[in-house]
């Protein structure tokens, strides 16, 4: 009887600490909530591709330096990333910015609303464990260049997270399910994200006039031709969760002349580690085998 008396007072406790907490985010938010929606939409106005983000860079170290907070510019030897820390004592907690966007189409991904996400619960968790005394540090690290190669990567290289008891960031998606358990059960907010891997193949052959020699020539468009149909065959073989994709970077712009260069760039999805490497090697042999049967060479990077 008295254990269960214990676990009721604590639960009580615990209740009313959660409605405390929630009651300071909530008033936080409310604080700030035209200036968030600015941020928001001073990012999404000005796009920027990745490792050339310069204005969202400094709209975001502004709008924290404008706050009280110290603000590395420039962290971590990337001229885009930034790092914003508060507290002391106890875990730390990083959430993740990304600000760049994709060319051509601005923020059709939504980075602006990443950078806003993480940037208010940033200045909620620090303002808040600093009003009820509670020991902790929060970290708010500018990831830029998620759209390219990836900023996180070089940011993990550099020791940005060390330390790091738990890392968070979120990411709008469509607000439907596909059926193929991506989504987390009972309302929970959140979406099952897949592992990627990135690679480039470049194919070389030899040139030749299409009009009058072409049996000299070794065409490497039909190589990477070869290789974007042989991977959508093999998508009928993968998993729900796992992906291919991969678009044409350049090739020989001359009509008459066989294409002796051919680039493509290759991502390959999982949601685990052991089938995105199984995926990959898949589909680097189907891209060997394109080379092979055209007669060109192949480099692969990545």
């Amino acid at each position: 009887m008295t254990a269960l008396t214990d676990y009721q007072q604590n639960l009580a406790v615990g209740t009313e600490m959660t409605s405390k907490i929630k009651e300071e985010v909530d008033e936080i938010v409310n604080q700030l909530e035209d200036k968030l929606s600015t941020l928001c939409r001073t990012i999404w106005e000005n796009p920027e591709i990745g490792q050339q983000e310069f204005k969202s860079h400094d709209t975001i170290c502004d709008f924290m330096e404008s706050l009280g907070y110290t603000v590395t510019r420039h962290a971590y030897g990337l001229p885009t990333a930034f790092e914003v820390l508060s507290g002391s004592g106890g875990r730390l907690v990083n959430f993740n910015a990304e600000y760049d966007s994709l060319p051509g189409i601005g923020h059709a991904c939504g980075h602006n609303l990443i950078t806003t996400s993480s940037v208010t619960a940033f200045l909620t968790l620090a303002k808040t464990i600093e009003k009820l005394g509670i020991e902790g540090r929060v970290q708010l690290l500018g990831t830029p260049d998620e759209e390219g190669e990836g900023g996180k990567p070089k940011l993990i290289a550099a020791g940005a997270y060390k330390g790091v008891d738990v890392s968070l960031m979120a990411h709008p998606f469509e607000g439907c399910d596909s059926g193929d358990g991506n989504y987390y059960p009972d309302g929970i907010a959140g979406f099952r994200m897949v592992g990627r891997q990135k690679f480039t193949a470049e194919y070389f052959g030899k040139p030749a006039h299409a009009g009058s020699n072409p049996w000299d020539g070794v065409n490497a468009l039909d190589a990477v031709v070869s290789a974007y149909n042989n991977l959508a065959l093999l998508r009928q073989q993968i998993q729900s969760t796992e992906r291919i994709h991969n678009v044409f970077i350049e090739s020989d712009k001359v009509v008459n002349i066989i294409p002796a260069y051919a680039k493509a760039t290759y991502h390959v999805r999982s949601a685990k580690l052991r089938g995105l490497r199984a995926l990959e090697a898949k589909v680097k042999k189907i891209v060997e085998a394109a080379a092979l049967a055209t007669g060109c060479e192949v480099k692969m990077e990545g």
